[in-house]
């Protein structure tokens, strides 16, 4: 009797990259793999989307639809390409118009793709209705997605398999168009009993002809009991990666998964051994230069109490190392489990995993439930669709007051296409005043990636690989600019904030925090120093010395784990002195601002 054959789709090089990386490996350091993966006999290709489409603006200065089109080219016409998209907010993190989630379609259409595997967070079937559409309307195969999780011990509600049920079965009635189904663990907190029950409900509504598939990370340690439970079960497919990028925070490695199936009645993909371990030869040779973070090679039994991500975990610590606040990582993630409960019990993948992952930032760095972040209040308030369950009441309160918005169940698409900065048209504009040039991917890079994109397409986008430490001293890779960026250096026992950039940059020196003795004997009764809430980087500066402010009048606004913090004036007066540049990064504590 012949062997099943399994469909194996190669994670490495979207979420393998996001999983470890963040998603910052520059293309032409990793194309030699993707060519020795096709020797190997793979076909079947994640290769971009999700946060591997806006990562490469943000930090790579590489065009995403670029790499597109370079993959498309080295893997040949015939392959399976996949793209990962946001439901509604497709590569966005913030909901996308009508005109926007089309074009997504459009261009990932246009640049190689040949699949797109589309999630919501909330498991909010209207928000996959639309975006479905769309990418049928431009002959893409659509892999719709139900979202998985385990909530934290103690916690019922939602994300067992009646919830699974009931949502598999919206999908059905709301006759979104799709050619396969894939059941999506981000975080890998599934149990396998339960990934078994999920698939067999699944098999059973669906008939045997629908193609069925399990994603899982290894974050939690249970993965490939998970897939040999979904196999047993009827699963068509899972995802797997390749190592330096498997296992840990990422999907199971190709080579292990074909020794756990030995004996079994499984072809995985007709993939050989000797030919995998060549190809995961050269893939090493292609990162040996890149810092791999600890935590993305390990298995973390603190995840199941959280959960989180692996394409997130690395990308959030990665930020904590860059603002020093790495020790607060355990405290952080003990704090999601009060956040994921309060919230809703939205599964926790971007952006969903981003608001929790804010949230509990929030609650750690400045006292429990003392700010909402803007992502997380606007999901317990409905703006981006029904949570699985009510989010609590009080949460629900505060966030209203804090961000000044009523509750809502109305279409988040219909909210979105009220915002003139969710249209073709405000981004052709922006490209206008800029002298950019007015093509379609470039108005859709802007409108993704807002004003970082402007930035991008100016040329004036930051580098921001993570190289290992040798690579930067023997100067052995030139396209590396892992020493640029903003620093605090001692001389002589004095802090100074040091800007290193490359070339002949100006760079800015100036004297960093003041300890909390000069703030006492600098300051008097009707002059008060303003300080950094937190460790972060100066996003904008809304005054201007010698302007007069309200109390608790917003002065600037400081960006730390992707997320937006105000700084207000403590008490009314003017600005005498403003003490730091846009750009520039701030230790906890330090002062910004004089108000006199």
């Amino acid at each position: 009797m012949a062997k099943k054959y399994i469909d194996v789709m190669d994670t490495t090089f979207r979420d393998g990259f996001q999983s470890v990386f963040g998603g910052r490996v520059l293309m032409e350091d990793f194309f030699p793999a993707v060519e020795a993966a096709k020797d190997a006999g793979i076909t079947h290709f994640e290769f971009g989307g999700g946060a591997r489409f806006q990562s490469l603006f943000f930090y790579l200065r590489e065009n995403a639809f670029d790499m597109m089109d370079r993959f498309r080219e080295i893997v040949g016409p015939d392959a399976n390409l996949q793209t990962l998209a946001r439901g509604i907010n497709t590569v966005m993190l913030d909901t996308g118009s009508r005109e926007l989630v089309e074009m997504h379609a459009k261009m990932f259409a246009k640049h190689g793709v040949s699949t797109i595997r589309n999630f919501d967070a909330l498991n909010d079937v209207q928000n996959l209705e639309y975006s479905a559409e769309c990418i049928k309307k431009y002959n893409l195969n659509h892999e719709v997605v139900v979202t998985l999780m385990d909530l934290p011990p103690g916690c019922v509600g939602a994300h067992d398999v009646p919830f699974y049920e009931k949502t598999l079965r919206n999908i059905l009635d709301s006759n979104v168009p799709y050619d396969s189904i894939c059941f999506k663990d981000a975080s890998g907190t599934s149990s396998p009993q339960k990934i078994y029950e999920t698939i067999k409900m699944a098999r059973k509504l669906v008939g045997d002809d629908t193609h069925i598939r399990l994603h899982t990370h290894e974050t939690a340690g249970v993965s490939i009991a998970c897939y040999l439970a979904a196999l047993e079960a009827g699963a068509d497919g899972i995802d797997l990666a390749a190592s330096p990028v498997s296992g840990g925070t990422s999907q199971p490695d190709i080579l292990t998964m074909l020794h756990a199936v030995k004996g079994k009645n499984y072809d995985l993909g007709g993939l050989e051994t000797e030919k995998v371990l060549k190809y995961q030869e050269v893939l090493a040779d292609c990162l040996k230069d890149y810092f791999i973070p600890p935590e993305a090679t390990q298995v973390s039994p603190l995840i199941p109490f959280s959960p989180m991500p692996g394409g997130a975990l690395t990308a959030n610590t990665q930020m904590m190392r860059d603002n020093g606040t790495l020790d607060k990582f355990p405290d952080v993630i003990k704090a999601m489990r009060e956040v994921v409960e309060k919230g809703g019990y939205g599964t926790s993948v971007t952006p969903v995993s981003q608001f929790y992952w804010q949230q509990a930032y929030a609650n750690v760095m400045f006292g429990p439930w003392k700010q909402i972040a803007p992502g997380y209040g606007k999901m317990v308030l409905g703006y981006f669709g029904k949570t699985p369950t009510k989010p609590d009441e009080e949460v629900v309160k505060l966030a209203s007051e804090k961000l000044k918005l009523e509750p809502t169940s109305e279409n988040p698409l219909d909210i979105a296409d009220r915002d003139e900065k969710k249209t073709m048209a405000y981004w052709e504009n922006r490209l206008n005043e800029e002298n950019i040039e007015t093509t379609e991917e470039n108005i859709f890079i802007a409108a993704a990636c807002d004003e970082k994109g402007i930035a991008f397409l100016k040329g004036d986008s930051p580098l921001s690989v993570r190289k290992n430490e040798k690579v930067c001293k023997q100067g052995e890779s030139k396209n590396m600019n892992n020493a640029s960026g903003n620093y605090t250096v001692v001389v002589d026992g004095q802090k100074f904030n040091v800007t290193v950039a490359e070339g002949d940059a100006n760079i800015q020196i100036t004297p960093a925090e003041t300890s909390k003795k000069e703030t006492v004997e600098t300051s008097t009764e009707n002059q008060q120093e303003v300080p950094a809430a937190v460790n972060g980087n100066v996003w904008k500066i809304l005054v201007k010395e010698g302007e007069k402010v309200e109390k608790d009048q917003k002065l600037m606004i400081l960006e730390a784990m992707k997320m937006e913090i105000d700084i207000t004036a403590p008490q009314a007066g003017t600005v005498s002195k403003i003490l730091v540049s846009q750009n520039e990064a701030v230790d906890e504590g330090q002062s910004l601002a004089i108000i006199s």
